[in-house]
């Protein structure tokens, strides 16, 4: 009999292809503004509307600040002013140079005209090709740019990137600098809304980066003293085995520290910009790292014990960087400059130096660290048996492994990894039923399926040891490989989706307690979320009766709160028929395509210094059992006097 879950092409009721014609009348040859509004994803990644990090209206925000930041670099101007209001509009002023006035409106409008491409008056920028600005224009329904230079003022203002207005050169008493103004176009970013959170880490980055400046967003003022070193002491969860190992030089900084913690998590950037796809320097920063504490050692430690519970920054400055993408979330440089170094060199030689030195003057820290290494190697070795024999069935069984339903561009893509892996997302959901309707409607290119069996194993205190020999997260690290860490990822997006009721979040819970435990870094590099689905169903009744084709898709609503089904029931009044989701496999499959696809409510998992999770895992998750059972009863809240 055939499995319920396989699916066989001929099944699956596939439209034959229209026939389309190709001739010279198909070929266009776009201008900039219709190129960028078109494509707009080649330019500014993504889209979205703000409820993601990487969203687009947060990558436009960059680009502005990165040529206030650019000013700074070259020593002008010590504040920037950053103003976001509610109607999403954003206002981002500096005290730089200011943009010569003759050339103000091509350096926003012009695709190929920048003052970036000069190395003189812009050493070491992280604006490189002449895109942001123009891209922020063209890709905003109002945009305004004015600057000021030695007493003359000169302001334009564009909509959808086309110049509505020019004031020309007048006298003005302003101080120096540029002023940019930018409302994101609704019809690109339908919906959107600026969340503080990424906002605020944004601004922060700027600030540990370039020590000294002064951003004020909305009135708050954010500045850093001591750089990396106020990063990682904002960004780490836990408390350091030793004081933070804080490193300058000339193009070079960097910060490292180790802590109670399984894997690694790093912070690299590039003149300022943070790659959080890493590159050639974080690799080279890794290794150099690794060989120095073996040489200081003089012990041929595995560069996993090494690393293992390694907190580090690393900050670079290259003449003329090379991204891998306009995004420039990772850098593909092989040399420093022109005439310079390579990255690895250049890195290695300061590690080698400056980690060595700064070693022998502290003993102290040199004994912790080598602490930590050995118990590392320990619990390593102790478990080697352990995890080969895990690892040997994993490998046998995901061969054949019924969990776990994989995309194509891990079956037969042949793009490099870090392409699949940036397209590639897993589900992870509570029984067949919900993941059978994933998989029948998910995008079989880019979206995968992992199916838990009933509720997993708490694992809060236990050992690694314990978790190889646990079946179910034995065969999710192996789908994942994770199992010697998170660089061999394999899907850029770990989804959650577990049914909105009792079980289901117990389940979800069991799952984040996995996660933080044993895969921090997994959440703190943004790979962890958990998927909305609607609690109900809302729908005009006499047209959800009618045939499929006189059905109208806005009779029905889906709302994922009370404040929106008691909206849909206004909407409909008596006509209004409401359907309960207790569990994913209560959705429908055509129903569930709409809740996976490109407009699927996704909430990202998050991990900060102040949640305090140690705490709220040993508390909740710990074998505290009768401490919870009091603070239920204490806290209990009965609505109906019946229940008594």
């Amino acid at each position: 009999m055939k499995d319920e879950l396989e699916f066989d092409a001929a099944e699956v009721d596939t439209p034959a292809p229209k026939k389309a014609t190709y001739t010279e009348d198909q070929i266009r040859t776009l201008d900039w503004l219709e190129h960028v509004r078109m494509r707009p994803g080649m330019y500014i990644g993504k889209l979205g509307d703000g409820s993601q990090d990487d969203d687009g209206i947060y990558v436009l925000l960059k680009e502005v600040l990165d040529n206030s930041i650019d000013e700074y670099m070259m020593g002008y101007g010590k504040t920037v002013t950053v103003d976001i209001a509610e109607d999403g509009s954003v206002e981002v002023r500096d005290h730089g140079r200011g943009i010569p006035l003759g050339s103000l409106v091509d350096a926003v409008s012009k695709i190929n005209t920048s003052g970036k491409f000069d190395n003189e008056a812009f050493q070491k920028s992280v604006g490189l090709n002449g895109v942001g600005l123009k891209a922020v224009n063209a890709l905003s329904d109002r945009f305004e740019v004015a600057s000021v230079r030695e007493g003359m003022r000169r302001a334009a203002t564009f909509e959808k990137g086309v110049m509505t207005a020019d004031s020309g050169m007048y006298p003005s008493d302003e101080p120096d600098g540029t002023l940019v103004r930018f409302h994101p176009d609704p019809e690109i970013f339908p919906g959107y809304a600026y969340r503080f959170e990424p906002v605020e880490n944004l601004i922060k980055n700027f600030t540990y980066l370039n020590t000294g400046l002064s951003i004020i967003l909305n009135g708050k003022r954010y500045i850093s003293r001591k750089g990396l070193l106020d990063l990682l002491g904002q960004r780490m969860t836990h408390d350091p085995l030793y004081e933070i190992i804080h490193l300058k030089g000339h193009d070079i900084e960097i910060a490292l520290t180790h802590a109670n913690q399984y894997g690694e998590e790093y912070y690299s950037f590039v003149n300022g910009q943070h790659t959080t796809q890493g590159g050639t320097h974080l690799t080279a920063f890794k290794e150099a790292v690794s060989r120095t504490l073996r040489d200081y050692f003089g012990r041929s430690f595995d560069y996993s014990d090494i690393r293992n519970g390694m907190v580090a920054a690393v900050a670079i400055r290259v003449q003329d960087p090379v991204f891998e993408s306009q995004t420039k979330t990772k850098l593909g440089s092989r040399e420093m400059g022109p005439e310079g170094p390579t990255v690895a060199k250049f890195i290695s030689d300061f590690v080698k130096k400056e980690l060595d030195d700064y070693l022998h003057r502290n003993l102290d820290v040199a004994d912790a660290i080598l602490k930590k290494i050995q118990e590392s190697e320990r619990n390593r070795k102790a478990m080697a048996s352990v995890s080969k024999a895990a690892k040997e069935k994993a490998k046998k069984v995901s061969v054949h492994n019924r969990k776990l339903i994989d995309c194509n561009v891990h079956l037969n893509d042949t793009r490099g990894a870090e392409d699949k892996k940036a397209d590639s997302s897993i589900f992870l959901t509570e029984g067949d039923s919900a993941g059978g309707s994933i998989t029948k409607v998910r995008n079989p290119d880019t979206q995968a399926v992992f199916m838990l069996r009933g509720k997993p194993l708490n694992t809060y205190g236990v050992t690694q040891k314990v978790l190889y020999e646990n079946e179910e997260f034995n065969l999710l690290q192996a789908a994942l490989n994770v199992q010697d860490g998170i660089d061999g990822l394999r899907y850029n997006k770990v989804i959650i989706a577990t049914d909105a009721d009792v079980d289901g979040m117990h389940i979800r819970l069991l799952l984040l307690t996995f996660f933080l435990t044993f895969f921090p870094d997994l959440i703190k590099n943004g790979h962890v979320y958990v998927l909305q689905t609607p609690l109900f169903r809302v729908r005009n009744s006499q047209t959800s009766r009618r045939g499929a084709k006189n059905k109208n898709e806005n009779d029905t609503v889906y709302c994922y709160t009370d404040e929106e089904r008691i909206a849909a029931i206004e909407r409909f009044g008596d006509k209004a028929e409401i359907t309960r989701f207790k569990g994913l496999g209560e959705i429908s499959p055509e129903e569930f395509r709409a809740f996976i696809g490109p407009m699927m409510r996704l909430d990202r998992v998050t991990l900060r210094k102040e949640d305090g999770v140690d705490a709220l895992l040993e508390f909740y998750m710990g074998k505290n059992t009768m401490e919870r059972q009091n603070f239920i009863i204490n806290n209990l809240v009965i609505e109906d006097d019946s229940q008594l």
